[in-house]
């Protein structure tokens, strides 16, 4: 009888033995499994912060632009506003910048490129008003806001190449 107890008791220890094995060996496939996921997020955490960057820059160019009176307002913020739409990993952008945000609102339901030429002169006219009467709604909101935008975008590349 103690033979077979000696038996039960080695059988016993070889399946404790293979399930430690293989639990193990589950353990260590979760861990490579869950390393793979952290180094997905950071590949995509890195694009993200490229695409960003490249947004940044752009947005840097058409602020100081016109900042200095070369771009625009109407057209400037049109372009800004799609930029900064674009960016990846920040948001609520329009709270930010109100007056960027507002002056595209009010005009960019009007015509630009073909479809203005397709217009007659009486109501190319009649949008460039709305364009104007908009414009000088919120010219002081713009120019409080590019100021501001340009801190931002340069503090913002500041922590994207650091």
């Amino acid at each position: 009888m103690s033979d077979l107890w000696l038996y039960v008791l080695l059988l016993a220890a070889v399946i404790v033995l293979a399930l430690a094995f293989y639990a193990g060996k589950l353990l260590k496939q979760v861990a490579q499994q869950k390393e793979q996921q952290h180094q997905a997020q950071i590949k995509q955490q890195q694009a993200l912060n490229k695409h960003d960057k490249k947004v940044l820059d752009s947005v840097l160019l058409i602020t100081r632009a016109m900042q200095q009176e070369q771009c625009e307002f109407d057209e400037g913020c049109w372009r800004l506003s799609v930029l900064l739409s674009s960016l990846k990993t920040m948001t609520e952008m329009p709270v930010k910048f109100p007056g960027i945000y507002g002056l595209y609102d009010a005009i960019k339901d009007l015509a630009i490129r073909d479809a203005r030429k397709t217009l007659t002169k009486k109501e190319r006219m009649r949008e460039d008003y709305k364009r104007m009467t908009a414009l000088n709604n919120m010219h002081d909101k713009v120019v409080a806001d590019l100021d501001g935008l340009h801190q931002f975008t340069a503090e913002q590349l500041t922590r994207l190449t650091a």
